[in-house]
């Protein structure tokens, strides 16, 4: 291999490994935040929320639900925002490329953990922008780097399911800060660091990452970041070598007699069953997610009978199996990949076969949403350690898949716009969890038992779209047998 080869290779090593720290240390932090809040009640945010009530035998009893609801109300925006605004993100990153869309996640991270810096309890609500900063820029981290797939053909799916397995994984960012805390490091010392860790986050944007994007497939010798003059020349002059054979592959298809399959538009992904089931799918098992963290500190609270030494044991056990993201993760990408190598049906397009080994990781994350969910409603203490082990599995799952998924079913110059709108609209979904939450604390009477079976009921709904894809494959093959049975005639 030349010298130029071997550094190549050496570049895109180093890539994807810092690329892989970034996602474990920094991007999903915000979904920690059940460490976090342990950490802030003791600081005394929203304590003012707090009021005595007699309980039973005449006894006076702090009743904390309306500082709990405000904890919850932060979550709710910050995951909203994390989702919603994925929508504009994916659209930036899209036009503008890769270190546009950086350089504003460094700018929002890096704000956001400065507020959390800054703020005391007299000042709890500047929690409210300070954790959605975070949240908006970590997804930032996340979507740019899952393009760094692109450099590793073979392996693509199980690295974008890796990363994202490391973004479920850096919710145990906060856990970190809550064990510092408690061995005498302050908040704002803790989030200091972080703002100063932001001169990692550009020099990865500057000399890691391209200017605009990872193309797929990838030319040969392709070179990206700030590099010497003679290997960017090289790296201009061959992508467009690549630009230029592509245009005589086309002209060549459009000589022959067959048919040349056009990419879908845009709007003919939106509109199509895949993308609408597939928002389904995600929205589903994302409320779920969404209002079991939201919800953690109260029920545990309640099933350990409010001893603290027992809820902050079982809040740092849920933080601890957080990290398992990153290990459970890459299991869903090599199901996705299970067939690269392998010979294909007679007439299957690469893209069809991708689709085809998508199902069986459709299927497997719906049926752990529902085995976590039935755990999460059962009200017994030590099966919440099992409850976690499966929330972790079905989060990597979730959301690897979900990105594994965009990219193998559609067109990959639509991949931004089509993650950021399916999170996008899945956030609207997910905005149901602070009802559900004022439910937990009004009527139910801060048992969240009762919402997590109605969700275990609702789980059942993401079985539609495994179900859906397996039938348009079949549809597809059925199409390849009419078509072969047409030209042999």
């Amino acid at each position: 291999m030349s010298g130029l080869g071997k550094g190549l290779r050496v570049k895109r090593c180093l890539t994807f490994a810092t690329g892989l720290v970034e996602c474990l240390c920094f991007a999903g932090a915000v979904f920690g935040w059940a460490s976090l809040v342990f950490v802030l009640k003791t600081e005394g945010y929203f304590s003012s929320l707090c009021v005595n009530t007699t309980g039973v035998n005449a006894t006076q009893v702090l009743d904390c639900s309306g500082q709990d609801e405000q904890f919850s109300l932060v979550f709710t925006t910050a995951s909203f925002l994390n989702n919603f605004l994925t929508l504009p993100n994916g659209f930036l990153f899209d036009r503008f490329g890769t270190t546009v869309a950086r350089l504003l996640g460094t700018c929002l991270y890096t704000l956001g953990s400065l507020m959390l810096a800054l703020s005391t309890a007299a000042f709890s609500n500047l929690l409210y922008p300070a954790i959605s900063l975070l949240a908006v820029g970590g997804i930032l981290f996340l979507m740019t780097n899952m393009q760094v797939g692109n450099l590793f053909g073979a392996r693509r799916s199980t690295i974008i399911t890796l990363y994202n397995g490391a973004f479920d994984s850096s919710s145990a960012l906060f856990l970190v800060i809550k064990l510092l805390h408690e061995a005498g490091v302050s908040l704002r010392a803790s989030f200091f660091f972080l703002c100063a860790c932001s001169v990692l986050h550009l020099l990865r944007t500057f000399f890691l990452l391209p200017r605009k994007h990872i193309p797929y497939p990838l030319p040969d010798e392709y070179t990206y970041g700030i590099t010497c003059g003679k290997s960017k020349a090289l790296s201009l002059e061959q992508t467009q070598d690549y630009g230029n054979a592509q245009n005589v592959r086309e002209e060549t298809l459009l000589k022959t007699d067959d048919p040349v399959k056009q990419e879908k538009s845009f709007r003919e992904c939106l509109m199509s069953r895949l993308f609408v089931l597939h928002l389904l799918w995600l929205s589903v098992m994302q409320l779920r997610h969404y209002l079991f963290i939201g919800t953690l500190n109260p029920m545990l609270q309640r099933l350990t009978e409010g001893e603290p030494s027992l809820v902050s044991r079982y809040i740092n056990a849920f933080a601890i199996t957080q990290l398992c993201g990153v290990l459970c993760a890459p299991w869903n990408g090599l199901i996705f990949d299970r067939h690269k190598g392998k010979p294909r049906a007679a007439g299957e397009s690469e893209q069809e076969a991708d689709l085809r080994a998508s199902i069986l990781s459709l299927f497997l994350t719906a049926l752990q949403c529902v085995l976590f969910s039935v755990c999460a409603a059962t009200p017994y203490l030590p099966l919440q350690y099992l409850t976690f082990i499966l929330q972790v599995l079905n989060r990597s799952f979730l959301y690897g898949g979900n990105a594994a998924f965009l990219s193998v079913a559609f067109p990959s110059c639509h991949f931004g716009k089509l993650y950021g709108l399916v999170m996008a609209l899945s956030a609207v979904f997910s905005v149901l969890q602070y009802p559900f939450f004022a439910l937990v604390n009004g009527p139910l009477g801060g048992d969240p038992l009762y919402v997590n079976a109605g969700l275990a009921l609702l789980s059942l709904l993401a079985f539609i779209h495994p179900l859906s894809v397996l039938l348009h494959c079949r549809s597809l093959a059925s199409q390849r047998t009419i078509s072969a049975s047409s030209q042999s005639l």
